[in-house]
């Protein structure tokens, strides 16, 4: 099986910038081949309310990671499938999965 490139980073503990208090559902993604691209632990002074996980796949990626991350206990409150705006333009859609803050 080929790895990722996060796997291959995770593995050699080069996966470096993740806030520590969405580390953990970070790795379990990850570890499990899921292509992350963004995420943030939540709360005052960061670009979320709530801990977040933006990812890459196709339409049943999401339903992948939720299973993910329900087998790992990691809280999850929500489950989007999102499109951003940028330059007035869409971009995605992406997924975005939201856990209970700690």
């Amino acid at each position: 099986m080929l790895k990722t490139i996060q796997q291959h980073q995770l593995e050699s503990g080069e996966l470096v910038g993740i806030d520590q208090g969405i580390r953990n559902a970070v790795e379990a993604l990850i570890s499990a081949g899921v292509e992350t691209f963004e995420s943030c632990e939540g709360g005052l002074g960061h670009a979320y309310p709530e801990p977040t996980i933006r990812f890459h796949g196709d339409r049943s990626e999401g339903f992948r990671a939720f299973a993910i991350a329900v087998r790992f206990q990691l809280g999850v409150t929500a489950l989007r499938r999102i499109y951003c705006v940028i330059d007035d333009e869409l971009v995605g859609p992406h997924w975005e999965i939201c856990f209970a803050a700690k």
